[in-house]
């Protein structure tokens, strides 16, 4: 059991989620019993065993389901193969076992330390997200400015981040100085595995950099950026834009509309 909770934590250090399978309750002859657990990360790799065979494999594949809704799920496994098709083995009895799914702490990666990155920053932190702040001026990306940040990193933009681990978890915030370093940026996340990649700036500014990088064949990726970025609540104040791009980045990562709760759909 111990190497299972050694694994989970190795997997949150590298900021990689996994789903952890626990026998929850059996009836008659079963290969494990309640407690035993399986962790299976997103390429399939275990730690543990509840039972081998195909009824583990059929977990496994039910674990990388839950991985990718982010959900869990309770199963129930009956082990009457002899007598019930689609069972698995011949055991006797039946379990239930439950997934659920672990993930990091989410990151938020805000790139450029302007006026904006000062109240996201701290609302990042205040919905529980690991914040970096990136910038290549050390008079505004610094301690002082952003005292609630994890990390604070000075240095050129596309450099750091070709460095920098992006995850599933992270979502990344493009707002530096100028149109050009923008674009840099986006270039740089473009093709890397991340939750979500939001470009401030007014429509023009979007469309002229969208424009360039379409130029050089990324136009299908540029589908998943959220520019211009945020809801539209009539933001003028940096306090307001910042709420509008949290909202957005809530909305993103709960699954949500982004619609007045006022004219949802209520069930009672």
């Amino acid at each position: 059991m111990e190497e299972i909770y050694e694994a989970i934590l190795e997997l949150l250090k590298e900021g990689e989620a996994a789903a952890l399978a626990t026998i929850v309750r059996t009836h008659g002859s079963t290969p494990r019993g309640v407690g035993a657990k399986i962790l299976i990360s997103k390429e399939g790799r275990k730690v543990g065993s509840i039972g081998g065979g195909a009824l583990e494999a059929a977990i496994i594949r039910e674990a990388q389901e839950a991985l990718k809704e982010r959900k869990p799920r309770l199963l129930h496994y009956g082990l009457r193969a002899d007598k019930h098709e689609g069972d698995f083995g011949i055991c006797g009895g039946d379990m239930d076992v439950f997934i659920e799914v672990i993930e990091p702490k989410p990151t938020l990666l805000i790139i450029g330390a302007g006026h904006v990155a000062v109240p996201l920053a701290e609302l990042g932190s205040f919905l529980g997200f690991r914040t970096i702040v990136l910038d290549d001026r050390p008079e505004f990306a610094n301690r002082e400015r952003f005292p609630k940040a994890e990390e604070v990193i000075v240095g050129e933009i596309p450099a750091e981040l070709g460095r920098m681990k992006i995850t599933p978890q992270t979502y990344i915030v493009i707002a530096t100085r100028e149109h050009k370093m923008d674009a840099e940026a986006l270039r740089a996340v473009l093709g890397r595995d991340c939750a979500y990649i939001g470009l401030l700036g007014s429509r023009r500014k979007v469309g002229f950099i969208f424009e360039s990088l379409r130029s050089e064949g990324m136009e299908e990726a540029l589908g998943r950026v959220h520019a211009p970025i945020g809801l539209e609540i009539g933001a003028e104040m940096p306090e307001e834009i910042a709420i509008s791009i949290a909202a957005e980045i809530v909305m993103v990562r709960k699954g949500g509309s982004g619609k007045p709760l006022k004219s949802a759909r209520v069930i009672s």
